[in-house]
């Protein structure tokens, strides 16, 4: 994928493998548990965010890499795609915003134990954290496997300041989700840049990931109250 990890961030990479396995066993973080799964499925999936990056500006991965921007994780669930983006890109100034208490726990444990700087893990729900705290507070907002896109445009635009980039993983071309997510767009002041399949080493599935410009402003009104922006997406 043309990114290179040295060998104490191969080596943190293997920590938080084992601290992933050793924590499901308590708690359901992830179905998925065979090693080289965990290898491709989360950890070049999570990497995979990189190459949206030169799509946005043009900046190559590098100069990137060689910044550090604040970034947001919504629904960050056990640190993915945050907490891999972050081992591979130290200068990161990472939030992990989630709503459930033991998938912040064990976030906090691996930020810990990994020694990672920067890194802030949040307890709450996208819609008050935007319109409090994280409200116009960020560069970078990342997204994987959350919510359908016109339901996550609520919770990610309001958290980006003018001329940041919400880069969202999705499992293929979502072309109807596109069709569905023209109004919450206009409405939260973004504009679709690009949608760029991805080949993730060793994955058949399809990958793609989608590439929101905040162009413009968010209304005070959103993102509205917790679960309404789920119950009622903006759909016209």
């Amino acid at each position: 994928m043309g990114i290179e990890l040295n060998d104490a961030q191969v080596a943190a990479f293997g920590r938080f493998q084992a601290e992933l396995l050793d924590w499901n066993q308590r708690m359901n973080l992830t179905s998925i548990t065979d090693p080289a799964e965990i290898e491709t499925k989360h950890f070049l999936d999570s990497l995979s965010c990189l190459l949206a990056l030169p799509r946005s500006d043009g900046r190559p991965i590098a100069a990137w890499l060689a910044s550090s921007p604040k970034a947001v994780d919504i629904g960050a669930g056990a640190g993915l795609p945050g907490l891999a983006l972050k081992i591979a890109w130290p200068g990161l100034r990472l939030t992990l915003l989630e709503a459930t208490g033991k998938k912040c726990r064990f976030m906090q444990h691996v930020v810990e134990t990994l020694g990672l700087a920067d890194v802030t893990v949040v307890q709450a729900r996208a819609e008050d954290f935007g319109q409090r705290a994280g409200r116009l507070a960020f560069d970078l907002a990342l997204a994987r496997a959350v919510a359908r896109l016109p339901v996550l445009l609520e919770y990610g635009l309001p958290l980006l300041k003018p001329g940041g980039w919400f880069v969202i993983q999705k499992g293929r071309a979502p072309q109807e989700e596109l069709a569905s997510a023209q109004a919450a767009l206009q409405t939260l002041g973004g504009r679709l840049h690009q949608v760029a399949p991805v080949d993730v080493p060793g994955l058949d599935a399809e990958r793609a990931l989608l590439i929101v410009a905040k162009t413009g402003k968010t209304p005070a009104a959103y993102p509205r109250r917790a679960g309404i922006p789920e119950r009622q997406p903006i759909l016209t």
